[in-house]
Formats: C-alpha cells, sequence, structure tokens
C-alpha cells in the first residue's frame, strides 16, 4: 500500500519522469533529500521499475496507432510474445480474457506500414485469428 506522499510522488514522476529532485521536492512542500529518500525506497520496493520516453504529441500524430486483438494456439503463447516481443512497432502486449487472449498495441509510420505489419502478426506461428481497430484519437492518457 502506497502512503499519500508517495502517490503524490508518482503522479508527478508520471508528468515528467525528468523532473529534477528539486522541482519535485518544491511542488510536494518537502526536502530534496526527503524526495530522494521515496525515489529510492519505491525503486527497491519494486514499485518504480524504470523510466521511459513521452513523446510530443506532434510527433505521435504522424503515427498510425492499432490495437491488435490476437487469439492464439495456448501451447504456443510464449513463442508468439517472444515474436511480438522482437517486432519494434509493438508498442504493449496485455494477456486478457475474453474472446481473445492478447490485446497488442502497435505503432506505425504510414497505413501501409499497418497493413504489413499487421500481415506479419497474422502469420506468426500459434496465431490463430487476429482483430484490429485504428486509433483514430486518444481522448484521455494518464
Amino acid at each position: 500500500m502506497l502512503s499519500d506522499a508517495e502517490q503524490a510522488l508518482l503522479s508527478l514522476l508520471r508528468e515528467n519522469a525528468r523532473a529534477s529532485t528539486a522541482e519535485l521536492a518544491r511542488k510536494l512542500g518537502v526536502s530534496r533529500t526527503t524526495v530522494q529518500s521515496r525515489i529510492e525506497r519505491l525503486e527497491q520496493r519494486g514499485i518504480i521499475t524504470g523510466y521511459g520516453v513521452r513523446l510530443a504529441p506532434d510527433y505521435e500524430q504522424g503515427l498510425v496507432r492499432a490495437h491488435v486483438l490476437l487469439t492464439v494456439t495456448p501451447k504456443l503463447a510464449d513463442k508468439v510474445v517472444r515474436g511480438l516481443r522482437a517486432l519494434a512497432p509493438v508498442r504493449t502486449l496485455h494477456s486478457v480474457s475474453g474472446n481473445f487472449d492478447m490485446i497488442v498495441i502497435v505503432d506505425a509510420s504510414s497505413i501501409r506500414d499497418l497493413d504489413l505489419l499487421l500481415d506479419q502478426i497474422g502469420a506468426m506461428e500459434g496465431v490463430e485469428r487476429t482483430l484490429s481497430s485504428i486509433i483514430l484519437s486518444t481522448r484521455i492518457d494518464r
């Protein structure tokens, strides 16, 4: 369970993981040492496992993003995951319940590239069926 202070720190880090300790301390109303200590504890507890890059909206608007729902052969699921991990356009992979087994979120630089990527995913050994939806806009991104 996270304290309110830890939740507030995580919220600020989600907005800007590169914010300086001094900036975080100012926004939280605590010392830099306190912020650094909290970050180290969150890392040691495995709550923070890394830091990432957020792309500029102007850059992302030029990409074609899609959700690809997959039905996979259960015995080949690990092989499918390894194959998807090797594809640079794959941003996230979720195991899900329901009619499909996985949801893959992909980025492509064009519709043509997306079409080729979808063919590549569909041709993977263990992928039985796919259903894709192109994302037109993102209304909330936290």
